[in-house]
């Protein structure tokens, strides 16, 4: 872990204000954007950190919406997929707004009951070369569709098997 600066200290956790939700390192988190029409962003927790004027920031690791991402939506993402980026930044912990869940694509498309707060990254992206990895997705019938967790596949459409 990196050392922390002077005047520094770091801290085990953090409860978002105006809750009982205790936020601590390796915790996904919902974070309030500039633009209140959009959706919040979605971060994991690499650090906690507090100033000696009592501020605490976040040191966080961003995911991207497919849409945020070079090449954008395609018709096999899922409403709740997320790119765990490369992309890091320091933010005011005041930012937090709730924590969330990020599943791998195996064990979201094992949930009964998918939840406001959850989440699936089945990608790591390299926000600035556009690059995934991995660089290919499983497909799951004879026309080569990505499989899209959204939807429930009774016939494919492209191909018309079932």
């Amino acid at each position: 872990m990196a050392k922390t600066r002077p005047g520094r200290k770091d801290l085990d956790s953090y409860t978002i204000r105006g809750t009982n939700k205790i936020v601590r390192a390796g915790d996904c988190v919902l974070m309030r954007p500039s633009d209140t029409s959009k959706p919040p962003y979605v971060a994991r927790v690499e650090k906690i950190e507090q100033d000696s004027r009592n501020n605490v920031k976040v040191r966080v690791r961003w995911y991207y919406r497919p849409e945020e991402s070079i090449g954008g939506r395609r018709q096999f993402h899922g409403a709740k997929e997320l790119f765990l980026s490369d992309h890091y930044d320091v933010q005011s912990a005041h930012t937090i707004e709730g924590k969330c869940i990020v599943h791998s694509f195996k064990n979201y498309t094992k949930l009964e009951n998918v939840g406001a707060e959850d989440y699936y990254c089945r990608f790591e992206y390299k926000a600035a070369t556009g690059a995934f990895t991995p660089d290919r997705v499983a497909v799951y019938c004879k026309c080569e569709m990505p499989y899209n967790p959204d939807d429930l596949m009774v016939q494919c459409e492209g191909c018309k098997d079932w």
